[in-house]
């Protein structure tokens, strides 16, 4: 799951890792005087979507006064982003920040992330913070700081005093810089997380170190260890995921036109690639499990059929702990309570497939059977064209 900014500073503040002040959040329907801005100022507005470069499309400004604030706030509101991390895609602005702002002496980019090759945590980090971070790995890859890190112990002394000298902190900030390290380490073990990044972590001309933003993605499968992140919405989720993720599906909304239902992941991804290899392209991920009930295969065909793009679908599916008459048998009963208006090809194997195979010859239903999975893929691209 990726947090909002916001959310993510909620975290840090939990960790006591040192940020500016915030006026509140405000969101769609809310109104402005719900933001409670006072002082000298300024003020910087920040539109809360999941996207880098976030400045450069406009969605963050600068006030300097209360009541410019609040109208950045209300303008910002429901306004469209496309930035270089969206693809191409508009994500519509439904939250915004409004903090303290503070004149910026010097950018710092520092992160942690899972390195899966050396099996462990590690630090990512560099002198030369800010929005160009990208480029910077690009083109000085010498440029990044890497430090492994042991998930038990977390970050060390000596690790973290060396990191400070790497990225040339001054003295004055050096020990609240190498807690702040160690911290950042600490909420990425405690949190379960893929990724939580600071990127900027500014000193201000007066001195300061300061987390000026917030980048957590935490891990789903870890989710049940923290109830209060579960309980968040997924603010990446189609209205179509949520309610699969309701019922106990897997399902991942792609671009293609042909829907695929599978039992497992790795099937799943198995059925994506041969699909691709017949030159189609899979409109969803889609996996009803291992034991997928009656009910289920039902509801995943409610599922693929919202998907407005969906010209054909593939049901491809093993039979080990659910026997393939079974299965069978549940989409003979699904076809009759979901109305399938494309063409359906189904491809069985594994255990009872020849009594499976018998069941869906004499339902009656327009469909057809394939007897590999390659054979499955092409007619579901042919059917699809």
């Amino acid at each position: 799951m990726k947090l909002l900014e916001y959310e993510g500073k909620e975290i840090f503040e939990r960790y006591q890792i040192p940020m500016l002040p915030r006026c509140g959040v405000i969101k769609i329907g809310d109104c402005l005087e719900k933001l409670h801005i006072d002082g000298p100022g300024p003020w910087v507005v920040k539109a809360q979507v999941l996207a880098g470069g976030r400045g450069k499309a406009g969605g963050v400004k600068l006030a300097k006064t209360p009541a410019e604030a609040r109208d950045l706030a209300g303008k910002m509101l429901g306004m469209k982003i496309i930035t270089h991390q969206t693809q191409g895609k508009a994500l519509t602005v439904e939250e915004v920040l409004v903090e303290e702002a503070c004149a910026i002496e010097r950018e710092i980019y520092i992160s942690a992330v899972m390195d899966r090759k050396a099996a462990c945590p590690a630090i990512i980090a560099s002198a030369e913070g800010g929005m160009s971070i990208e480029e910077l790995a690009h083109s000085h890859p010498e440029k990044i700081i890497k430090v492994a890190v042991d998930a038990e112990a977390g970050l060390l002394d000596f690790q973290a005093r060396q990191l400070a000298f790497d990225l040339r902190i001054p003295q004055k900030n050096f020990r609240e810089f190498t807690q702040l390290a160690k911290q950042l380490v600490k909420v990425f073990i405690e949190m379960d997380a893929n990724l939580v990044e600071i990127n900027p972590l500014i000193i201000s001309k007066d001195g300061r170190l300061l987390a000026i933003d917030s980048k957590i993605v935490t891990d789903d499968n870890a989710l049940f260890r923290h109830k209060d992140l579960e309980a968040k919405p997924d603010h990446e989720a189609s209205e179509i995921e949520k309610e699969a993720k309701a019922i106990g599906i897997n399902y991942i909304g792609l671009d293609g036109d042909i829907g695929c239902m599978v039992n497992g992941a790795g099937l799943a991804m198995a059925t994506l690639d041969t699909v691709k290899m017949a030159g189609g392209d899979a409109a969803n991920f889609l996996d009803v499990g291992g034991g997928a009930t009656v009910d289920q295969i039902t509801r995943a065909f409610q599922i693929i059929l919202k998907d407005s793009k969906v010209k054909a679908v593939l049901v491809n599916i093993f039979g080990g702990i659910m026997k393939c008459d079974n299965i069978a048998a549940g989409v003979v009963e699904a076809s009759k309570k979901v109305k399938i208006n494309v063409p359906l090809i189904v491809r069985l194997e594994g255990t009872n497939v020849e009594e499976g195979r018998k069941i869906l010859a004499k339902s009656g239903l327009k469909l057809e059977q394939a007897g590999s999975l390659w054979e499955a893929a092409q007619k579901a691209v042919k059917a699809a064209r």
